[in-house]
This record gives structure tokens, sequence and C-alpha cells, in this order.
């Protein structure tokens, strides 16, 4: 439960700041998120296929 508050406290934090930002930042920052994001799904699920030979 603490977690979650902490997330919620953090999530706040951070819409607050983006709210305060250029909207030029803003969408080259949620672009380099995206894109990372995109890269940890393709490694997630190509790890995911290998299995062991064991």
């Amino acid at each position: 439960m603490l977690f979650l508050v902490a997330a919620l406290l953090l999530l706040g934090v951070v819409m607050g700041t983006v709210a305060h930002a250029p909207i030029g930042f803003t969408l080259v920052t949620a672009a380099v998120i995206a894109a990372w994001l995109g890269i940890f799904t393709l490694r997630e699920r190509h790890g995911r296929r290998r299995t062991p030979t064991d």
C-alpha cells in the first residue's frame, strides 16, 4: 500500500512538471520514453522465445 501511495505521489509530481514544460520538450521526452519501452518490449519478447538447451 505504501508503494502505491509513493507511486501516485511521484506521478503527481511528474505530471505537474510536464504541465509547466514547453510542448516541444514534452513531445521529445514522450518519444524517447516510447522508444525505450518499445525496445524493452522487443528484447523481452525475443528473450522469452529462447528456451534453454538443458
